[in-house]
């Protein structure tokens, strides 16, 4: 009879219970289950003819590993079959739980954290936006003492597209009461150079912001292997003495 229900349904509710992951996951622990059954717990089904656990194991396998899912555009789980849907739901799901693991990844908020360096900045920066297969557009928002106040996603788009408006860069600042920010984006194609198009921004940037008292300390640009720094590299003073 279990045969038979095994062979008649691929659903996870036909599965004997000690095979669940859901049910292991309760008996073993999370670190007993692998990438695609974790996938599947947060999932819960998958489509006709398809488990969630076996769901779960084709994302892995489509993107090449969890990490990579959990990096993939939104756009590109929506597309994947079985996360497809008019309202979304299930890849907002997913997109939600993976991004709460990359957010426990960073240093908690609660925590003083300061940033007194461009090697401190582009450490954080480079463990937020590493790998992303998008343009995102970071700011981090500093006190007198370089102790970090907010660490803000302000964009996302396509190369030379994830531009922040200038004014919610300055409205932000002061929300927070700042004194100080660091402009911080990647580079997709894997090059840590500064484009006309970082320069120009930086320069805007820079123009908004020292009139109201709040200094532009740092522009980091992460590449694939390497970052690029305004400051060290001098490119910062430079766009300074010219506005």
């Amino acid at each position: 009879m279990e045969s038979h229900l095994r062979t008649k349904s691929k659903g996870i509710v036909a599965w004997p219970e000690g095979e669940r992951p859901r049910e292991r996951l309760l008996r073993l622990g999370a670190q007993a289950l692998t990438d695609g059954e974790l996938l599947a717990i947060l999932l819960r089904i998958g489509f006709k003819g398809t488990s969630a656990v076996e769901l779960g194991r084709q994302l892995v396998k489509k993107f090449g590993s969890l990490r990579a899912v959990a990096e993939a555009p939104l756009i590109a789980l929506r597309g994947f079959k079985g996360l497809q849907g008019k309202d979304g739901a299930k890849a907002a799901q997913l997109a939600a739980a993976l991004e709460i693991a990359r957010r426990i990844s960073v240093p908690d908020s609660r925590e003083k954290v300061r940033i007194a360096s461009t090697k401190e900045a582009a450490a954080r920066l480079k463990s937020e936006l590493h790998g992303l297969p998008e343009e995102h557009f970071r700011v981090l928002f500093l006190n007198r003492r370089s102790v970090l106040l907010d660490d803000a996603l302000l964009a996302v788009g396509a190369v030379d597209q994830a531009r922040p408006p200038i004014r919610l860069i300055v409205a932000r600042a002061l929300q927070a009461n700042a004194s100080a920010v660091i402009l911080g984006h990647n580079h997709p194609s894997g090059a840590a150079e500064a484009s006309e198009s970082d320069r120009l921004f930086t320069e805007d940037a820079l123009k908004a912001l020292k009139p109201i008292g709040i200094k532009l300390l740092e522009h980091v640009i992460v590449g694939a292997d390497t970052v690029f720094s305004f400051a060290d590299s001098g490119l910062l003073d430079e766009i300074a003495l010219a506005t």
